[in-house]
């Protein structure tokens, strides 16, 4: 995946398709719902399609983690980066396409960490 993650393609998907993704906003979650993430809204439309939106939220705990393990500060784009991989991950597969709020685990956290930082990380199925 390029460095670009405002707006940027994903796929193709399973049915051949190219979305067109862009970003729309990043906050917190324990804001707007009481949850403790980090939530990377995104616009997703496929070819011909119509756009629909997808909530990536990255739990706020293990986000801090993986930042002391490294020694670097969690950043914005650092959030928006693992949370368009892990979009770019959905498109591919269609694995929770169907749902506008996905929660990524700890351990995809750290997989998309190393992918986005030039370890290769075997994918999921």
């Amino acid at each position: 995946m390029s460095g670009q993650c405002r707006v940027f393609d994903a796929g193709p998907d399973p049915f051949g398709r190219t979305w067109k993704v862009e970003f729309r906003w990043l906050q917190t979650g324990i804001s707007i719902r009481h949850a403790d993430t980090v939530d990377v809204k995104f616009l997703v439309t496929p070819e011909g399609g119509i756009s629909e939106e997808k909530v990536i939220a990255l739990p706020h705990p293990a986000l801090l983690a993986l930042s002391r393990e490294h020694g670097r500060k969690l950043t914005d784009p650092l959030c928006m980066r693992i949370a368009a991989a892990h979009l770019k991950h959905m498109v591919e597969t269609s694995e929770d396409m169907d749902k506008t709020l996905v929660t990524v685990t700890p351990e995809e956290l750290a997989a998309y960490d190393q992918q986005l930082n030039g370890v290769t990380v075997p994918r999921r199925g």
